[in-house]
């Protein structure tokens, strides 16, 4: 008797993995269906995706010379900003496919600081500073640091 109840468990089992394999296999033909049926409709479009990218690229560079205009700068003034004094300006597009570069490095063989973390290398250094003053709080009402260490690196930061 238990060897009939075995049988009829090992043939449902086998008829739900055939039953699943075929559906796995439709779900593969639909899916295929719906690639060729998208792959025909970007081909069928190409030509308007390409013009809005180019629209795309054209009002961005309309809006960045109308913003320049404003401010009464070249293009030239804007790259010699502080901001970009002594660094080069790459641009990059597509994920690198297509770069140029603006200028000139000072130094183009020095090495990185490693001494700092680099997930904080492009944080100015005032946010920076009220990141550490806040941290510093934190150990403050957390009893972690005393009253005299939270005054002495507080002066620290602030002569930093």
């Amino acid at each position: 008797m238990m060897n009939k109840s075995k049988n009829s468990d090992g043939i449902f089992k086998s008829v739900m993995i055939a039953y699943s394999v075929l559906v796995l296999h439709v779900l593969l033909i639909a899916g295929l269906g719906l690639l060729v049926l998208f792959f025909r409709g970007v081909i069928q479009y190409m030509i308007w995706i390409f013009l809005g990218g180019t629209v795309a690229i054209i009002v961005s560079g309309y809006r960045f010379y109308n913003r320049m205009k404003q401010e009464g700068k070249t293009l030239r003034e804007m790259v010699n900003s502080p901001l970009f004094h002594g660094r080069a300006i790459e641009v990059s597009i597509l994920g690198g496919m297509a770069s140029f570069k603006i200028g000139k490095d000072n130094n183009p063989l020095a090495l990185p600081d490693t001494t700092r973390n680099p997930a904080n290398l492009l944080e100015d250094p005032a946010s920076s500073r009220m990141r550490e003053l806040s941290e510093l709080v934190r150990l403050l009402e957390s009893n972690l640091i005393t009253l005299e260490e939270f005054n002495s690196v507080k002066q620290q930061l602030f002569q930093s």
